[in-house]
């Protein structure tokens, strides 16, 4: 099924998606380097990644007509827990690996979903 297809018939291709989890990574290890100490690299590297999958994941596996319909407008279902399972992704990977800064890598997980929310507004 070619793009502009997928995306009349309300759901949005694998690319169009994986570009979206790409640009909320970017922003979050943005996020994570601002907001996280140097000397914390794999804990940066981390952030990206676990919100990468989760933004990933989380579409590819919602990608329906009744998720991705504006609800309100400008805003779907997916837009909303797109970013929601990003801040639980990155709670559970905190809880499973404590943090050596707890307070920066909140900031850090919250910078990180407002992110995934503008990046599934604005993209998708």
């Amino acid at each position: 099924m070619n793009a502009p297809l997928a995306e009349a018939a309300g759901t949005f291709g694998v690319g169009h998606i994986a570009i979206t989890a790409a640009i909320t990574a970017v922003l979050a290890l943005a996020a994570a380097a601002w907001r996280l100490p140097r000397g914390m690299l794999i804990e940066q590297l981390a952030v990206a990644v676990l919100a990468f999958a989760a933004v990933l994941l989380w579409r590819l596996s919602a990608n329906m007509p009744q998720l991705n319909n504006d609800g309100l407008p400008g805003f779907s279902a997916n837009d909303w827990l797109a970013p929601v399972l990003t801040y639980i992704t990155l709670s559970g990977y905190a809880d499973l690996h404590a943090p050596a800064d707890p307070r920066r890598f909140a900031q850090t997980r919250a910078l990180a979903t407002i992110a995934a929310l503008i990046v599934n507004v604005v993209t998708i």
